[in-house]
């Protein structure tokens, strides 16, 4: 019998935009959405926004940044519930390009998803998971410096994104490819400065 194909990604989705009503979203907004102890699904949502069209948007690559670099330091210590600053909860972000953008990313993720199942789990686990996490946070530090570097920036979210898509699905698979992506980083630096 074929194992059955996770939803977890498009779940994430779906939870988004039900978290989008009114004119606007706060972060907070999303984060009560989405669980307290959901660490994968918020470094997820933010990856996926810095990898949509919205990523044109002056200052955004480094925000996320700044939201995973958070993230990514409080599951290396452990911590249990998410903390971000307020001046970061209180942040909005226009209802109307929240679900234009995750419309746009329904057709890739569940494309995605037709892939993704249980597997290599040890990965996933201390001490293996210091790794990847260790560096995602080096990759964050520079991020705002790809700002004017074009797609650098989108690209580093996008091996954010395939990584906590592998936390989601229990993928180890997807968490070593995710690092050998990461390699991309730096040479589209490279090729775009040279």
């Amino acid at each position: 019998m074929p194992e059955a194909r996770t939803r977890a990604l498009s779940d994430v989705l779906d939870q988004l935009e039900d978290a989008a009503k009114g004119d606007s979203v706060a972060i907070q907004e999303v984060i009560d959405t989405l669980g307290n102890s959901s660490f994968a699904a918020l470094m997820l949502v933010f990856s996926l926004i810095s990898t949509s069209p919205a990523s044109a948007i002056p200052g955004i690559t480094t925000i996320v940044a700044a939201i995973v670099f958070i993230l990514v330091v409080q599951m290396i210590v452990g911590r249990k519930s998410v903390w971000l600053p307020r001046f970061i909860t209180r942040q909005e972000m226009a209802t109307d390009k929240l679900c234009k953008g995750i419309g746009w990313l329904r057709k890739p993720v569940r494309f995605v998803e037709r892939f993704l199942k249980k597997r290599m789990t040890f990965l996933l686990h201390r001490p293996w998971l210091w790794l990847p996490l260790l560096l995602i946070l080096g990759l964050t530090l520079f991020m705002p410096l790809m700002e004017v570097i074009p797609t650098s920036g989108s690209i580093a979210s996008a091996v954010i994104a395939l990584f906590a898509a592998s936390l989601l699905t229990r993928d180890g698979l997807l968490a070593g490819a995710s690092l050998l992506l990461m390699l991309a980083v730096p040479v589209t630096v490279w090729l775009n400065w040279a």
